[in-house]
Protein backbone atom coordinates (compact mmCIF):
# COMPACT_ATOMS: atom_id res chain seq x y z
CA UNK A 1 0.00 0.00 0.00
CA UNK A 2 1.03 3.46 -0.57
CA UNK A 3 3.19 5.34 1.98
CA UNK A 4 2.46 8.69 2.18
CA UNK A 5 5.94 9.89 3.74
CA UNK A 6 8.26 8.27 1.36
CA UNK A 7 6.50 9.21 -1.95
CA UNK A 8 6.12 4.97 -2.64
CA UNK A 9 3.96 3.00 -4.20
CA UNK A 10 2.62 -0.61 -4.87
CA UNK A 11 1.69 -1.72 -8.38
CA UNK A 12 -1.76 -1.86 -7.34
CA UNK A 13 -1.69 1.94 -6.43
CA UNK A 14 0.12 2.56 -9.85
CA UNK A 15 -3.03 0.87 -11.51
CA UNK A 16 -5.76 2.26 -9.14
CA UNK A 17 -4.28 5.55 -10.21
CA UNK A 18 -4.18 4.92 -13.73
CA UNK A 19 -8.19 4.49 -13.87
CA UNK A 20 -9.23 7.13 -11.86
CA UNK A 21 -7.13 9.68 -13.63
CA UNK A 22 -8.78 8.76 -16.42
CA UNK A 23 -12.12 8.79 -15.00
CA UNK A 24 -12.83 9.51 -11.61
CA UNK A 25 -16.16 8.92 -11.63
CA UNK A 26 -15.76 4.88 -12.54
CA UNK A 27 -17.39 2.94 -9.70
CA UNK A 28 -16.47 1.30 -7.05
CA UNK A 29 -17.81 -2.22 -8.80
CA UNK A 30 -15.76 -1.23 -11.74
CA UNK A 31 -12.66 -0.21 -10.40
CA UNK A 32 -13.19 -3.42 -8.12
CA UNK A 33 -13.97 -6.25 -10.99
CA UNK A 34 -10.85 -4.24 -13.43
CA UNK A 35 -8.38 -4.61 -10.49
CA UNK A 36 -9.40 -7.91 -8.63
CA UNK A 37 -10.00 -6.56 -5.48
CA UNK A 38 -13.21 -6.44 -2.82
CA UNK A 39 -14.82 -2.56 -3.42
CA UNK A 40 -13.82 -1.53 0.66
CA UNK A 41 -10.03 -2.35 -0.57
CA UNK A 42 -10.85 -0.40 -3.37
CA UNK A 43 -12.21 2.42 -1.32
CA UNK A 44 -9.11 2.36 1.30
CA UNK A 45 -6.96 2.63 -1.28
CA UNK A 46 -8.84 5.45 -2.84
CA UNK A 47 -9.11 7.32 0.76
CA UNK A 48 -5.19 6.38 1.65
CA UNK A 49 -4.01 8.34 -1.84
CA UNK A 50 -6.18 11.26 -0.62
CA UNK A 51 -4.96 11.62 2.72
CA UNK A 52 -1.42 11.22 1.55
CA UNK A 53 -1.84 14.14 -0.97
CA UNK A 54 -1.58 12.23 -3.93
CA UNK A 55 -5.25 12.70 -4.78
CA UNK A 56 -5.40 15.90 -4.68
CA UNK A 57 -8.85 17.03 -5.90
CA UNK A 58 -12.20 15.48 -7.74
CA UNK A 59 -13.18 18.13 -10.47
CA UNK A 60 -14.90 18.28 -14.09
CA UNK A 61 -12.66 18.36 -16.35
CA UNK A 62 -13.93 21.16 -18.65
CA UNK A 63 -13.27 21.43 -22.75
CA UNK A 64 -11.81 24.97 -22.78
CA UNK A 65 -13.12 25.35 -26.34
CA UNK A 66 -16.86 25.00 -24.93
CA UNK A 67 -16.58 28.36 -23.89
CA UNK A 68 -14.54 29.52 -26.79
CA UNK A 69 -11.40 29.64 -25.47
CA UNK A 70 -9.31 28.88 -28.23
CA UNK A 71 -6.15 31.55 -28.16
CA UNK A 72 -3.17 30.12 -26.05
CA UNK A 73 -0.29 31.94 -25.93
CA UNK A 74 3.03 31.08 -23.92
CA UNK A 75 4.64 33.77 -22.37
CA UNK A 76 8.16 34.48 -20.77
CA UNK A 77 7.97 36.84 -18.21
CA UNK A 78 11.59 38.30 -17.16
CA UNK A 79 11.81 39.91 -13.74
CA UNK A 80 14.09 42.15 -11.32
CA UNK A 81 15.13 39.93 -8.95
CA UNK A 82 14.80 41.28 -5.30
CA UNK A 83 14.34 38.69 -2.27
CA UNK A 84 11.31 36.86 -2.49
CA UNK A 85 10.60 37.84 -5.95
CA UNK A 86 9.96 34.01 -7.17
CA UNK A 87 6.75 33.33 -5.02
CA UNK A 88 5.73 37.25 -5.05
CA UNK A 89 5.63 37.60 -8.55
CA UNK A 90 4.92 34.12 -9.50
CA UNK A 91 1.75 34.76 -7.35
CA UNK A 92 0.65 38.10 -8.96
CA UNK A 93 1.27 36.23 -12.18
CA UNK A 94 -0.81 33.34 -11.53
CA UNK A 95 -3.64 35.93 -10.30
CA UNK A 96 -4.47 37.33 -13.49
CA UNK A 97 -7.60 36.17 -15.03
CA UNK A 98 -7.10 34.48 -18.33
CA UNK A 99 -3.77 32.66 -16.84
CA UNK A 100 -3.75 29.02 -16.65
CA UNK A 101 -0.36 27.95 -15.34
CA UNK A 102 2.84 29.87 -14.12
CA UNK A 103 6.52 27.95 -14.40
CA UNK A 104 9.15 29.69 -12.25
CA UNK A 105 12.36 28.65 -14.52
CA UNK A 106 16.16 28.92 -14.48
CA UNK A 107 17.62 30.09 -17.78
CA UNK A 108 16.99 33.29 -19.94
CA UNK A 109 13.93 33.81 -18.20
CA UNK A 110 12.24 33.67 -15.17
CA UNK A 111 8.33 32.75 -15.49
CA UNK A 112 6.69 30.89 -18.33
CA UNK A 113 2.78 31.64 -18.23
CA UNK A 114 -0.09 29.55 -20.69
CA UNK A 115 -2.52 31.88 -21.01
CA UNK A 116 -5.60 31.28 -22.24
CA UNK A 117 -8.59 33.61 -24.04
CA UNK A 118 -11.48 33.82 -26.65
CA UNK A 119 -9.68 37.03 -29.08
CA UNK A 120 -6.67 39.01 -29.08
CA UNK A 121 -8.21 42.17 -26.99
CA UNK A 122 -8.63 39.52 -24.17
CA UNK A 123 -4.83 38.31 -24.58
CA UNK A 124 -3.76 42.23 -25.02
CA UNK A 125 -5.72 42.89 -21.34
CA UNK A 126 -3.66 39.51 -20.02
CA UNK A 127 -0.39 40.73 -21.05
CA UNK A 128 -1.36 44.35 -19.90
CA UNK A 129 -1.90 43.11 -16.72
CA UNK A 130 1.40 41.27 -16.79
CA UNK A 131 3.50 43.82 -17.45
CA UNK A 132 2.24 45.97 -14.96
CA UNK A 133 2.92 43.82 -11.80
CA UNK A 134 5.79 45.13 -10.02
CA UNK A 135 8.72 43.59 -11.10
CA UNK A 136 8.13 42.68 -14.31
CA UNK A 137 10.87 43.79 -16.71
CA UNK A 138 9.55 42.29 -20.06
CA UNK A 139 7.78 40.21 -21.96
CA UNK A 140 8.23 37.63 -25.28
CA UNK A 141 4.63 35.61 -26.23
CA UNK A 142 4.37 32.85 -28.98
CA UNK A 143 1.06 32.03 -29.83
CA UNK A 144 -0.02 28.64 -30.18
CA UNK A 145 -1.23 27.32 -33.65
CA UNK A 146 -2.65 23.82 -32.54
CA UNK A 147 -2.67 22.19 -29.15
CA UNK A 148 -1.45 18.62 -30.05
CA UNK A 149 -1.64 17.12 -26.95
CA UNK A 150 -3.67 18.52 -23.81
CA UNK A 151 -4.13 17.57 -19.98
CA UNK A 152 -1.81 14.51 -19.94
CA UNK A 153 -2.43 11.86 -17.22
CA UNK A 154 0.15 11.72 -14.91
CA UNK A 155 0.71 7.58 -14.72
CA UNK A 156 0.01 6.99 -18.64
CA UNK A 157 2.61 9.15 -19.10
CA UNK A 158 5.58 8.33 -16.59
CA UNK A 159 8.71 6.94 -18.04
CA UNK A 160 9.26 3.08 -16.95
CA UNK A 161 12.29 4.46 -14.96
CA UNK A 162 10.30 6.78 -12.99
CA UNK A 163 7.58 4.08 -12.23
CA UNK A 164 9.64 1.86 -11.22
CA UNK A 165 11.49 4.63 -8.43
CA UNK A 166 8.17 5.04 -7.28
CA UNK A 167 7.07 1.03 -7.05
CA UNK A 168 8.00 -0.66 -3.91
CA UNK A 169 10.23 -3.80 -4.82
Amino acid sequence: MSNSSDGRFDEMDIELLRCVESDFDVSLDTLSQQLDLSKSAVHYRLNKLKDAGVIRSVTADLDPLAFGLDMVALTEVSVTHEQGYSETIGTDLADVKGVEQVYYTMGDVDFVVVSRVQDRSQMNAVIEEMVAIDGVNETSSRFVMDEVTSGADVVDNLPDAARSKLVEE
